[in-house]
C-alpha cells in the first residue's frame, strides 16, 4: 500500500530588502562623474543633486566613503583644505543615472591663503544658491567643536532655499569619540543652531547612522516614491 503524499510545502522566499537596505544598495552605485575647478565647469543635471559640505577637518570625505562603501571614492587630502575643486559622483543602478552627488571643498583649514579661501567661499556661495537642481545639502560638523562661524555663514547663504523647500542635514561625524550625555547635548546644541533643522549623529569607525542617512537622501531624490 502507497502512502499518499501530503501538501507540498510552499517553496521558500526571501524576506524582501527593507526600504533602509535599498537606500544603502543605491549608494553603493555612486561612481566618479566629473571634477570641476569651477562652477561655468560643472555639467548641466536634470536629476536631483545632493551636495556634501564642512569644515576640512569634519570628515566630509570619510562620510561619503562610508554611505557610498567605497574606500576612495572621495579623495581625503593628505593636507586638509587643499583639494580646491567641486566633484561630482553619479547614482544609479545599472548605468542609469537618477540622482548626483556633490563633494564641494572643504572649507576652513588656516594652512589655505586667503585668497584662496575668499575664492572658494564665493564659489561655494554661488554653487548652493544657482544650481538649479540642487534638491538637499548635507553639513559635516564635527560635534565636539558644533558649528562655527563659517558653518552658519553658509547656513545663512542656503536658508532662502530651505525655507522654500530644499532640503538640509546636518551629521555630526566622529559621533564614537563622544558619550551618550554628551551626544545628546551636541544633538541638542545644533538643533538650536538650525533653529531646528534636521540633525543627526554619524560614526564611520561604528556605522553609527549609515542607514538613516542613506534612506533620507535616497527620499531627497525619489521625493515621488516616498
Amino acid at each position: 500500500m502507497t502512502s499518499t503524499p501530503g501538501p507540498r510545502a510552499p517553496a521558500s522566499s526571501k524576506p524582501e530588502p527593507t526600504a533602509a537596505a535599498q537606500a544603502v544598495a543605491w549608494l553603493h552605485t555612486a561612481r566618479f562623474l566629473t571634477t570641476a575647478p569651477r562652477l561655468e565647469h560643472l555639467p548641466a543635471t536634470e536629476v536631483p543633486e545632493i551636495a556634501f559640505v564642512g569644515r576640512s577637518n569634519a570628515g566630509k570625505s570619510t562620510c561619503i566613503n562610508t554611505l557610498t562603501q567605497q574606500k576612495r571614492l572621495a579623495f581625503a587630502s593628505k593636507t586638509p583644505g587643499r583639494t580646491q575643486a567641486i566633484n561630482l559622483f553619479a547614482l544609479g543602478k545599472q548605468g542609469l543615472t537618477d540622482a548626483v552627488l556633490a563633494d564641494l571643498p572643504g572649507y576652513g583649514y588656516a594652512a589655505v591663503p586667503k585668497a584662496d579661501k575668499i575664492r572658494w567661499q564665493q564659489v561655494m556661495a554661488n554653487y548652493l544658491v544657482t544650481r538649479e537642481n540642487l534638491a538637499g545639502v548635507v553639513m559635516l560638523v564635527d560635534p565636539r567643536h558644533g558649528l562655527t562661524e563659517l558653518d552658519e555663514i553658509l547656513l545663512e547663504v542656503i536658508r532662502p532655499r530651505v525655507e522654500a523647500g530644499m532640503k538640509f542635514l546636518v551629521l555630526l561625524t566622529k559621533a564614537d569619540k563622544l558619550n551618550r550625555a554628551e551626544a545628546n547635548k551636541a544633538l541638542s546644541i545644533a538643533r538650536l543652531q538650525t533653529a531646528g533643522g534636521e540633525v543627526k549623529l554619524f560614526s564611520a569607525l561604528k556605522k553609527q547612522g549609515v542607514e538613516e542617512a542613506s534612506l533620507l537622501l535616497w527620499n531627497w531624490a525619489h521625493p515621488e516614491q516616498t
